[in-house]
């Protein structure tokens, strides 16, 4: 048989770009080389908890358009994220904000904060790394409880050889308001982000455990068009060389007490604990009262041929050798280049389904 597109990835980008190739009436062949759906965004349910396998993944958007079009094929919890930070045994609420300075200082106004934060920055006219860009931000106390050692473990590298941009801002809230994300429209998909794409995908042929590399010489015949989410480089064969970037890698157990943590994220930020954060996955539903609950603690890992790939390296280096491959990419006919690999690029689940739409009105 001969499809209209053959859409190279299971994820969310190749999830909304096929529902919207098949409501337009296009045979679409979607081919996944792992053994499920949903790419990092997979979920499934472990005895009626639904534990997020690669991650808290909160689906956040001040876009009503991608609100409503997700709405369409799931229905959303009202979850906001409030997670904690653990910094030698005490916790601050995040992200930043009156509670964090009363836990910090015991100041208890907006005034009192702000002249503890201005008397405590560092200014900087011209930051050249990310410990210079903190220091002139907040100042000594948050950088060093609740900055440095989070994200010298997530990028593993020291804090004075990160580049500044890496902090563009550290948003500072002078009100007792614990939820995370600004943005007007947030949940989770009940019963998980599985469900979503399986809806998504519902009609839609799709191959699991079908490896595009290597075998794109029969599957490229199957397709008029191919929308590749995989990673650029690859597709490539590497030809300029690998782009970079950081990896995750999990602890997921499951333990015989109703509650762990009591909060859905708990973030360690001292550097000598090797983890980032405990997820506690029944936390992100509402009334789960099971007998037992399934933590992950996540740890930041370097990435290297074999692992997943999770945040782009976007500095200078790598950014050159991604234009090498997109000029490439412009060469391939039939070929469409979209996702966070396929495009090098890190994205909000929001923006994903965003630009999956903008995709599919300027291809199909």
């Amino acid at each position: 048989m001969k499809y209209d597109y053959l859409i190279v990835g299971a994820g969310l980008f190749g999830a909304v770009f096929a529902r919207e190739a098949a409501n337009a009436g296009k045979t679409c062949l979607v081919v996944e080389k792992r053994a499920h759906i949903g790419g990092n965004i997979y979920t499934e349910n472990v005895g009626g908890v639904t534990v997020h396998k690669f991650g808290a993944h909160i689906f956040h958007t001040s876009d009503k358009r991608v609100w409503d079009y997700v709405n369409k094929y799931a229905e959303f919890t009202s979850f906001i994220n409030s997670p904690l930070a653990n910094y030698k045994g005490r916790l601050y609420h995040l992200p930043f904000n009156m509670n964090t300075f009363y836990e910090l200082w015991g100041v208890t106004t907006p005034a009192e904060a702000k002249k503890k934060i201005d008397e405590q920055k560092i200014p900087c006219g011209n930051p050249q790394n990310v410990k210079e860009q903190a220091m002139s931000l907040v100042g000594e106390d948050i950088y060093k409880t609740l900055v440095e050692g989070y994200t010298e473990k997530q990028w593993g590298k020291s804090a004075d050889k990160l580049p500044a941009d890496i902090i563009k801002r550290l948003p500072l809230r002078f009100t007792f308001d614990n939820n995370y994300f600004n943005d007007k429209y947030q949940g989770i998909p009940e019963g998980g982000y599985t469900r979503l794409i399986e809806n998504l995908l519902k009609g839609v042929e799709v191959r699991l455990n079908t490896d595009f590399i290597a075998d794109r010489e029969n599957l490229g015949k199957l397709a008029d068009k191919i929308l590749y989410t995989g990673a650029i480089d690859e597709f490539f064969g590497f030809a300029e060389g690998n782009l970079e970037y950081r990896s995750l890698r999990f602890e997921t157990e499951r333990l015989d007490t109703p509650d762990f943590q009591g909060n859905a994220v708990v973030n360690y930020t001292e550097r000598e604990v090797p983890y980032t954060r405990i997820i506690e996955h029944k936390h992100f539903e509402r009334g789960n009262n099971s007998p037992f609950t399934v933590i992950t603690r996540e740890y930041p890992d370097d990435w290297k041929p074999g692992k997943e790939r999770f945040y782009p390296v976007n500095d200078g280096a790598n950014g050159a050798r991604y234009e090498k491959y997109r000029e490439r990419a412009k060469a391939q006919k039939n070929v469409i280049f979209g996702g966070r690999l396929g495009l090098y690029k890190y994205y909000d689940m929001d923006d994903v389904v965003a630009e999956a739409l903008a995709f599919a009105d300027k291809y199909i």
